[in-house]
């Protein structure tokens, strides 16, 4: 089976962003600027950001971009970063509001110098948006907290809609592509929420791409699936500067066809994959996936 195609051309051609162009884009930089507020879109330099920011949502990164950690395939810039801005979660929930959102996903920097490497802030922000917009629904993408449980328990009873946790790659690529990370303290963390709060929707994801085999991703995704992980997301990796890890192989959007329906068969709610799958894209769409599966069982 022909499903890769080699490291060697820039990106092959079904590696091509949406266009689309409705001028809400300009919105959303606006209600972004004017709260000083920060978008995973923008510093991970995301494929997509275009089409989400057309449509009038973003990806919210919380407690500044500097990151404490240096993983190798990731952009967003390395160092010490300033303490947390306690007003930040109510600008956050009033930028979302300006800008119409009824589902907002909260991502952060991982901030391990913080004693509770910043649960209590991601605890504030879901409250913010739940006290100032009615019925919104609330996905946040976490780190590992460096395995504290009493971190996970703290953004868990914030009641999140969603609790997002990414691995990102196989096994035996985590050492070298996130050296201060531990792929067993990341499922640990998984694992521990859905014994804990068993109401909790779990989701995690994976990029493919970094050098790992088809036998790995479908360990990972059976992983996953063990630690009561319900909404998984597979996506391309894309090399977002010459100083991250290279791409070793761009998958064929077939295969991730195939890598989906691999996961529904493991009894995955929810499976979205694709060459421009990130783990926020679509996400309101991946969430209502899961609560019709349930609600069809």
């Amino acid at each position: 089976m022909n499903s890769t195609e080699k490291k060697g051309r820039r990106h092959p051609d079904w590696i091509r962003a949406s266009l689309v162009r409705t001028g809400r884009g300009g919105d959303v930089r606006g209600a972004l600027a004017g709260g000083g507020l920060h978008t995973v879109c923008e510093e991970a330099r995301c494929p997509n950001r275009g089409e989400c920011w057309d449509a009038g949502t973003a990806t919210f990164l919380i407690m500044g971009a500097v990151c404490t950690r240096n993983c190798r395939y990731c952009s967003v810039r390395h160092g010490k970063p300033e303490p947390p801005d306690p007003d930040e979660p109510g600008r956050v929930a009033r930028a979302a509001k300006k800008l119409g959102c009824r589902y907002v996903v909260v991502t952060s920097v991982t901030r391990d110098d913080l004693p509770d490497g910043g649960a209590e802030h991601f605890a504030a922000v879901v409250r913010e948006l739940k006290n100032e917009i009615t019925g919104v629904g609330v996905e946040l993408l976490v780190p590992d907290f460096s395995g504290d449980e009493k971190a996970v328990l703290t953004v868990a009873d914030a009641c999140p809609d969603v609790f997002g946790h990414n691995i990102e790659t196989v096994s035996r690529r985590f050492p070298e592509v996130r050296p201060q990370g531990s792929y067993r303290r990341s499922l640990s963390l998984l694992g521990f929420l859905s014994r804990e709060r068993p109401g909790m929707v779990l989701k995690s994801g994976l990029m493919a791409g970094l050098g790992e085999s088809r036998a790995e991703i479908t360990e990972a995704l059976g992983d996953l699936r063990a630690t009561g992980v319900q909404i998984v997301t597979v996506g391309q990796y894309l090399q977002p500067s010459r100083e991250s890890a290279p791409v070793d192989r761009y998958l064929r959007p077939e295969e991730f066809e195939e890598i989906r329906e691999e996961a529904v068969a493991m009894g995955f709610a929810s499976a979205v994959c694709g060459p421009l799958v990130r783990s926020s894209y679509h996400a309101e769409e991946a969430s209502r996936a899961y609560n019709g599966s349930v609600a069809d069982k």
